[in-house]
């Protein structure tokens, strides 16, 4: 039998260390690009799902710690992806392993040198999880380079970033152009779905700021036809194209420094159905006339349960955001359709008299149960009606 090969001396020479705004060092060895990078410290506790992680548009400016301690056994897969690329400013998690998957194309610390992105390992991360959900969100510095820094610099260079409070990182990771979500049906059908697709009847506009693949995935097996567009692209735009519906997308950072996103949304309501997913969610809220403020340390996971106020009943979600909707700041138009079991907070919006409705948490990630599925067939039966 083979023995199994540590690497202590590689994980000894390719020192890396993660300081925190806060004065706090941790050190590790570097298991990606040799770089360094700022970016806000957050935790995500799925036991899986670290390559749909990686691809997620939404982690832009972020660096995501996994508390799951064993990370990269199933290699990277290119049809696991749920983006164009990488948005994620860093990764940290506690052991590195080689790929041990049939699927796995490249490893994951080949995956991340090729997408210039930094990796610590070899730290507590359950530890580093405990200070941020005991102090909230920090701000970090991740040290992967060759390049002698000391640790106190790090803590100044973490310090001295500017955040992701009142950024507008949709605007950085939007498509460039507009274009016709899987014309040829490769990408709806790459996950090995059996038989026919159902015929597309409906037009679909999604605005895309920071949009996942599984999104259009999930809304063209639901029979739409889906046309995505810049995230700055007008509501009389959209109008001009006369779809069925419009879609707001999942996106990263601060809803509050996208206040044209809320303009163009507020001009859609009562003229098509609208639906939100995350960020989306977020924006339609603040269309209504609500506001948004930062959570503690954010919901990034696949274990959330959200009771739907309307049914009475409970859903396993995934959820990944770092801001929420003030319930108080909402008005009488606007019902509260969903809440979260954790915190109590709001997870779901319907306006009383406009065709529209939005969910905090992501109906398309699948995070074992398919429970929220029905949001897209809701939205289907919304433009259909």
């Amino acid at each position: 039998m083979d023995r199994i090969n540590y690497n202590w001396r590689e994980k000894r020479e390719k020192k890396a260390f993660l300081a925190l705004a806060d004065g706090t060092v941790m050190h590790g060895y570097s298991a990606g690009a040799p770089v360094d990078a700022v970016g806000e410290v957050v935790f995500n506790t799925g036991l899986s799902g670290y390559e749909e992680i990686l691809s997620d548009p939404s982690y832009a400016g972020q660096f995501v710690t996994m508390t799951y301690p064993e990370i990269g056994s199933c290699g990277i897969n290119a049809a696991d992806m749920e983006s164009r690329g990488v948005f994620l400013n860093g990764f940290i998690i506690h052991e590195y392993n080689e790929p041990s998957n049939w699927r796995s194309e490249e490893s994951l610390a080949e995956f991340l040198k090729k997408h210039r992105v930094p990796c610590i390992a070899g730290i507590d991360t359950r530890a580093l999880t405990t200070r941020l959900r005991r102090q909230g969100t920090v701000k970090g510095f991740l040290h992967c380079s060759d390049a002698e820094i000391a640790p106190e610099d790090g803590v100044g260079k973490a310090a001295a970033w500017c955040g992701l409070d009142n950024q507008d990182y949709a605007a950085r990771v939007t498509t460039e152009r507009a274009y016709d979500w899987d014309p040829d049906l490769s990408k709806t059908r790459s996950w090995g779905m059996p038989g026919e697709l159902p015929r597309a009847d409906l037009k679909v506009v999604a605005c895309d700021f920071g949009i996942k693949w599984n999104i259009l995935r999930s809304m063209r097996l639901c029979g739409m036809n889906v046309h995505v567009v810049p995230a700055h692209t007008t509501a009389e735009e959209i109008l001009r194209m006369k779809p069925d519906g419009v879609f707001l997308s999942n996106g990263p950072a601060d809803p509050a420094a996208l206040p044209y996103a809320a303009e163009t949304a507020k001009t859609l309501l009562g003229k098509v159905p609208v639906m939100g997913i995350c960020l989306g969610h977020q924006i339609l809220g603040i269309a209504c006339g609500g506001s948004t403020y930062r959570l503690k340390f954010g919901h990034h996971g696949c274990n959330h349960p959200v009771k739907n106020l309307r049914e009475g009943t409970v859903e396993i979600t995934s959820q990944n955001h770092n801001f929420a909707i003030h319930a108080e700041s909402l008005p009488d138009t606007v019902e509260i359709t969903h809440i979260n079991l954790n915190d109590g907070t709001v997870e779901g919006l319907r306006h009383k008299k406009e065709p529209m409705f939005c969910v905090q948490y992501h109906p398309e990630a699948a995070p074992g149960p398919h429970d929220p599925f029905y949001l897209f067939r809701q939205f289907r039966e919304l433009m259909k009606r």
